[in-house]
């Protein structure tokens, strides 16, 4: 899908300078979007609609993008959802992944990175790909963000090409990796394939 017209993104950053300067981008690109200046108006603008997807700032007055994060269920919430930080940010940033973040975009960005950044979520979430099987030793406790990462993990994928195929930034691949290591308990790779392969079919069947 090329053309955004159907698509919507919401942006929510108390710096009014970011919203229309996004806004504009995004607009002349095909998308419609929605401003909001701070945690409040956003969620309670979720009561009546859905965005495509969303752009929040990580540092706000008053709720912070982690609170709202935590706020709407992000690990359930339908639409990828980027955080917006700035370079000191990025431990922040980091967090706000492992709270189930889409991905973070570093300002100051490109305004044609981040129209590509959002197309590139927005097709991975449309292909909908199947997770790997829950049948091996600690699938039950990993994301259904993980266990895509996983899926690519296992198959051979370095950072840049599993960033490529689930529209998200090879350094997001990173945090995710660690993170499945730790929670399975893999020393490295290769051992992560071991253990997600101990079990026939878990990862590796091409449905």
């Amino acid at each position: 899908m090329t053309d955004g017209s159907s698509d919507s993104v919401y942006i929510v950053d108390d710096d009014p300078a970011v919203r229309d300067a996004l806004s504009v981008v995004l607009e002349m690109d095909g998308f419609t979007t929605r401003g909001f200046d701070g945690a409040e108006p956003f969620i309670d603008a979720l009561r009546s609609a859905t965005p495509s997807c969303v752009l929040l700032d990580v540092h706000m007055p008053g709720r912070s993008g982690l609170d709202v994060l935590k706020a709407i269920d992000v690990m359930n919430f339908p639409a990828p959802v980027f955080i917006i930080s700035g370079q000191g940010d990025i431990p922040m940033a980091v967090n706000a992944i492992k709270l189930g973040a889409f991905d973070f975009i570093e300002k100051p960005f490109d305004a044609d990175f981040v129209v590509t950044r959002i197309r590139e979520a927005l097709a991975a979430r449309r292909a909908a790909r199947p997770t790997p099987a829950g049948n091996f030793p600690g699938a039950d406790i990993l994301t259904p963000r993980e266990r895509d990462v996983l899926k690519e993990i296992t198959s051979g994928a370095s950072n840049k090409e599993a960033g490529r195929t689930l529209g998200i930034s090879p350094r997001t691949i990173e945090v995710h990796r660690a993170r499945i290591m730790e929670k399975l308990g893999a020393k490295n790779a290769a051992d992560l394939v071991r253990i997600v392969l101990t079990s026939p079919g878990a990862t590796g069947s091409n449905e």
